[in-house]
C-alpha cells in the first residue's frame, strides 16, 4: 500500500471501512468464485488494512454471501440489464447495498444508499455511483416501507 493510499484508509471511519472490506470480498466471490469463509479468512489475515469494524464486516460479507439469490431477486426489478452484465463492481456494491438496506435496518437508509454510492465512486466506473444511487433509490421503499412511512409523517 502506498502511503497516500496508507493515510487515505486511515481518514475513513471504521464502519466504512468494514464495507470496503465487504464489497471487495464480494467482487473478488463474483470474479473468482472462491468460497465466503476462504475469502473473510484472507481479509482478516492481511496486512496494513486500517481500522475497520471487523464484526460488521463480518455479518455483511457472511450475509451479504449467504443470501446472495435472495437479495439479487430483490434488485432483479430495479435492474436496466441483466445481472451478469453489470461490472463486477457495481455488482458487488449493489448487493452489499441491497443486502443492508433489506437486513439491516438498524443503520438508516441514507446512509446505506450514501455509503454504496461512495465506495461505487471509488472503486467504480465514471457514473457507476449514479447508476448505484438510482438502483438503491427504487429499492429503499420496497424494503424499508416503514421507515418511509414513519419518515411521510414527520
Amino acid at each position: 500500500m502506498s502511503e497516500m493510499e496508507a493515510k487515505k484508509t486511515a481518514a475513513v471511519s471504521p464502519r466504512h471501512r468494514a464495507r470496503e472490506l465487504a464489497m471487495q470480498g464480494i467482487y473478488q466471490w463474483r470474479v473468482s468464485g472462491s468460497d465466503a469463509h476462504d475469502i473473510e479468512k484472507q481479509v482478516l489475515e492481511a496486512k496494513a488494512l486500517g481500522r475497520f469494524d471487523k464484526g460488521l464486516f463480518t455479518k455483511l460479507l457472511r450475509g451479504a454471501l449467504a443470501q446472495h439469490a435472495e437479495t439479487e431477486a430483490l434488485l432483479t426489478p430495479h435492474l436496466d440489464r441483466p445481472l451478469a452484465d453489470l461490472s463486477p463492481v457495481e455488482f458487488a456494491v449493489l448487493l452489499l447495498g441491497a443486502y443492508e438496506l433489506s437486513q439491516h435496518i438498524e443503520t438508516p437508509y441514507k446512509v446505506v444508499i450514501n455509503e454504496a454510492v461512495e465506495l461505487a465512486k471509488t472503486f467504480g466506473g465514471t457514473d457507476g455511483h449514479k447508476y448505484v444511487n438510482g438502483v438503491l433509490d427504487k429499492l429503499a421503499p420496497q424494503v424499508r416501507a416503514v421507515e418511509f412511512a414513519a419518515r411521510s409523517k414527520t
